[in-house]
């Protein structure tokens, strides 16, 4: 499917004409989004629009790594949108210059309908805005990011859960959540840093076609970017930090237990003892004939377990 969004040389908009019938230099710049194109479709790079075809084999080629190149004059931009639930990236491509912005993607993405909402309104409240192609592209781009947000927000919420429940779940389970988390955080930084330093980039290349007060524009989401990829360090050394701290905590239980087994078999040790003494099978053994050995006998043994509890829970063995 092609959109298409026109702005005559008196501000006013056009939307949903046909491409073929839109000659650029009449209008004062133009937006065609390529959503979901057909091969027929995707042809309209070459033949109508002429961009270069390493670009147009960017396009089709995915999954490219966030970059800008520069065709005559045109830029082409590869940028990272976020699926929300398996925190893939997938790619949008967008051709820039002065007098068009060309969008192309394989999915349909929410980000970039609102963006083109957006636009929109700005064009009808602002008769004859002035944002043209690259404000457009700022809107995309700006779209793009808030929608990393709530994903790293979501992961942030699962570590303040995992943090409390150390006491309540097993090891095991908790180290599975965690690298779990910490997987995802992985793909999250694999998405944004390659978009950090596009948009660095970005906000200091000369060959930007961008005023001053368009990069001001372009420098905030560059902060954001920054403020994911600090968000994502913290999450991770946090996940290390729980990481370790369930290690310790294994290791501590495993000690207990062990500890607990110890006593158990250091207090058993003399009453095997003493019950291997009597169980040999020796003829002249003076306690056998005893009336009264077999009582004390266990007497001596139960003294003797009862006592060396005593001293074991008396030295701290128990603590």
């Amino acid at each position: 499917m092609i959109r298409t969004l026109a702005v005559t040389h008196e501000g006013e908009l056009l939307t949903d004409l046909p491409l073929q019938s839109i000659t650029i230099a009449d209008y004062a710049w133009i937006w065609a989004d390529f959503a979901s194109p057909t091969p027929e479709e995707t042809l309209l790079l070459d033949t109508y629009f002429h961009f270069h075809p390493l670009a147009i084999e960017d396009c089709m080629h995915v999954l490219q790594r966030p970059k800008l190149d520069y065709y005559e004059n045109v830029q082409f931009l590869v940028l990272h949108a976020l699926n929300e639930v398996t925190l893939d990236a997938e790619e949008i491509d967008l051709f820039l210059n002065k007098s068009f912005l060309v969008s192309y993607h394989h999915q349909q993405k929410s980000e970039m309908d609102e963006a083109w909402e957006i636009v929109q309104g700005e064009i009808h409240s602002r008769k004859g805005w002035s944002g043209g192609p690259m404000a457009a592209a700022y809107t995309v781009m700006d779209k793009l990011v808030d929608k990393y947000f709530p994903s790293l927000y979501s992961l942030e919420d699962e570590l303040a859960d995992l943090e409390s429940m150390g006491s309540t779940e097993s090891v095991e389970e908790l180290m599975s959540q965690v690298f779990n988390v910490r997987g995802r955080l992985l793909k999250l930084r694999r998405t944004i840093v390659p978009m950090r330093d596009l948009m660095y980039r970005i906000v200091n290349s000369q060959h930007v076609q961008s005023n001053g007060e368009e990069r001001i524009y372009f420098g905030d989401i560059y902060d954001h970017l920054l403020k994911l990829t600090d968000m994502i360090e913290v999450d991770r050394e946090m996940t290390a930090d729980l990481r370790d701290s369930y290690i310790s905590l294994n290791s501590n239980r495993m000690n207990s237990i062990m500890k607990t087994l110890t006593v158990i078999t250091t207090v058993f040790m003399p009453l095997t003892l003493i019950a291997g003494i009597y169980g040999m099978n020796f003829r002249v053994m003076p306690e056998l004939d005893w009336a009264y050995g077999y009582p004390v006998i266990l007497l001596l043994m139960l003294g003797l377990g009862a006592g060396m509890f005593q001293w074991f829970r008396r030295s701290g063995w128990f603590k």
